[in-house]
């Protein structure tokens, strides 16, 4: 059994669905494994991961516009305000989403769906930074 790791910066331009697909696929293909799991594991409590389509952009801004409202900004409800009127829903939508997901590698690539993409949900409304550790566990060529 061997083990890689490699992290991914990924810049948001605020409130999107940044899709990491390729450079995650790149990831596990440089690593040469045959078969294992991927797991991806967001550094952050305000952005969290999805897989998704990636076909029809308007599934992305169909979620985005659901999470504004299923937990809209500016509740009064709210006790934590340090960062800004974002930053309650920003962890709240963590909460209700995934930091960590794990993804088998079949024949040397990940085994997700024809439809399907990874992406960074970013749930603030600024720039941000983001950190995306990808470890793989299996068996190469």
């Amino acid at each position: 059994m061997r083990q890689a790791t490699h992290r991914l910066e990924i810049a948001t331009q605020g409130k999107s669905l940044v899709a990491f697909t390729d450079a995650t696929r790149a990831f596990v293909h440089d690593q040469r494994f045959v078969t294992g799991l991927l797991t991806i594991f967001c550094r952050h409590t305000s952005a969290s991961l999805l897989i998704q389509e990636n076909a029809d952009p308007d599934v992305c801004r169909d979620i985005l516009a659901f999470f504004e409202k299923l937990v809209p900004e500016g509740d009064t409800d709210y006790s934590h305000r340090t960062e800004g009127p974002d930053d309650m829903p920003a962890h709240i939508r963590t909460a209700l989403t995934m930091t960590q997901l794990s993804i088998p590698v079949v024949g040397g690539q990940l085994a997700l769906g024809v439809w399907q993409g990874l992406y960074l949900f970013e749930h603030r409304s600024g720039p941000h930074r983001r950190e995306i550790v990808l470890h793989l566990l299996g068996e190469r060529e």
